[in-house]
């Protein structure tokens, strides 16, 4: 196993992929480097005696200034390193796509055909409350739902429970809305009731009036307050639902006919040498096969925004990333917040120092292509190719996203780990062999096998795709193995 790495040729650090002892030596550009402290895995090393203030340069670009001199062999972090990031920018267009071939052959997928014309990979029955009040009452009509039919797989049916519908106002209970239709609407699902309680300011009529065309065999609706026993009800309800979903059987599609949301959680030192680029790489390879791929987690783009920028495929593709960009700023500053109060404890723990180190790995997932769209929280999914999603970095709040915009799978590479799910298979890549091992019951796939073992990044991503394909066949995920299957929409308002 290699024991550090200096990621581009113009980087000033290398980077320690195991614990390093204070007078390990190695060489990096015919110089070397002797450690004059301890520096721990995916962590930060200078190669050169610098002056304070000194741009510290990571994947080719910078990341931050130097607090104070350093020497060469010094662990560089928070504590001599700060981002150089400021409030709202001004941006110029300049293009700069690079072309790219991921020489991997088309995979076939089997999937469930939708009366829309959509795909889904999943054949759920979920139910969907409007307002958080009717929880329990979806949990009560599922258990006796199961109850009364035992040879039922329990794991397919699903309450999608949220603490919203009620007492939101304007924005915030539009979002509420739309993202429960959306929801309702998903390819994934063979069957939903959408369950009310009736006083909610999320009322069901209007849900309905506006939910647009939908399959009237595949969504039922039912308000809790206009029957005397909604269980009984809600039960006749997920019985039909069932009973129609036993038609539906999967049929061979090209794998370009999915759609991926790219995601990342407890990201640490490693996360942007092993899985974010080998994200990246499935993101292109998708897409040059005609199909989607959607990044999102705006506040993780700060520092590296001009990579995806100076890639839009046109002009007004750059203005609404610009606009996506700022707009997010702008709702830290209307808060008062500090926009740069980031990374994470985790972050920083496993080896990422600025906000700038951060972003510059998290856009690796979206690969080389060019940005066809630029989506706002809520809309869902309508060109085919690289799309940028407004959500924030809550990994629950963005896997939601995600999955409102069509994503039938996300992709979520973690280097400290992380259990949750969403309502879509929720594939937990490890960016570090270490974690992988550790937590099996969370984690899907491992991508820390690029440093710890002698695996290529070709052969690697074609494991990983052949994995995928797996998936998308029915193979659960851990989070569907454990039932994690969870959802949170966004919030920024006033609640009653």
């Amino acid at each position: 196993m290699k024991e550090f790495i200096q990621i581009h040729r113009d980087d000033n650090v290398a980077i320690a992929l195991v614990d390093l002892k204070k007078g390990y030596s190695f060489s990096v550009n015919d110089k070397e480097i002797i450690l004059i402290e301890d520096v721990g895995k995916g962590h930060k090393i200078s190669l050169d005696h610098m002056l304070k203030d000194t741009n510290i340069i990571k994947y080719g670009m910078p990341i931050g200034h130097l607090l104070a001199d350093v020497k060469s062999g010094q662990w560089l972090h928070v504590h001599n390193l700060k981002t150089n990031l400021k409030d709202l920018n001004e941006y110029t267009y300049v293009e700069n796509f690079k072309a790219f071939n991921v020489d991997i052959p088309e995979k076939k997928v089997m999937v469930f055909k939708r009366k829309n014309g959509e795909v889904g990979i999943r054949n759920d029955l979920w139910i969907i409350p409007t307002v958080g009040c009717v929880n329990g009452i979806g949990t009560l009509i599922k258990e006796e739902f199961l109850r009364l039919n035992p040879s039922v797989d329990k794991s397919l049916i699903t309450v999608l429970t949220h603490n919203y519908g009620c007492s939101q106002l304007g924005e915030d209970h539009e979002n509420t809305k739309t993202i429960l239709q959306n929801t309702a609407k998903h390819p994934n699902a063979g069957g939903v009731l959408v369950l009310g309680l009736g006083c909610e300011n999320n009322q069901l009529g209007v849900f309905k009036d506006t939910l647009g065309d939908y399959d009237e065999n595949r969504i039922h609706f039912l308000i809790s307050q206009d029957h005397d026993d909604e269980i009984s009800q809600g039960v006749k309800e997920l019985t039909a639902l069932y009973e129609n979903m036993q038609k539906d059987k999967r049929e061979q599609v090209s794998i370009g006919k999915l759609k991926f949301g790219l995601e990342c959680g407890g990201s640490d030192g490693f996360s942007g040498i092993t899985a974010n680029p080998m994200l990246g790489e499935f993101s292109d390879y998708i897409i040059q096969n005609g199909g989607i791929s959607v990044l999102t987690e705006v506040p993780e783009m700060f520092g590296a925004e001009t990579l995806l920028m100076e890639r839009c495929k046109d002009k007004a593709t750059f203005n609404k990333t610009v606009d996506l960009i700022n707009d997010f700023k702008s709702y830290f500053i209307k808060h008062d917040q500090e926009i740069y109060e980031n990374p994470s404890p985790g972050n920083k723990k496993g080896g990422i120092t600025t906000l700038e180190d951060k972003s510059l790995g998290c856009t690796q997932k979206s690969g080389l292509s060019k940005v066809n769209d630029v989506l706002k929280y809520g809309e869902t999914l309508k060109t085919a190719g690289l799309n940028l999603l407004s959500a924030p970095g809550n990994d629950a709040v963005a896997t939601t996203a995600l999955a409102s915009t069509g994503c039938h799978m996300v992709l979520f590479t973690t280097g400290r780990g992380n259990p949750y799910g969403g309502y879509v298979p929720t594939v937990k890549i490890a960016t570090n062999s270490d974690l992988a091992t550790r937590k099996t019951r969370w984690i899907d796939f491992n991508a820390g096998r690029l440093v710890s073992e002698d695996i290529s990044m070709d052969d690697l991503l074609a494991e990983f795709i052949d994995y995928i394909v797996t998936v998308a066949n029915g193979q659960p995920t851990n989070n569907e193995k454990n039932n994690f299957k969870e959802i949170a929409i966004f919030k920024s308002g006033v609640t009653l």
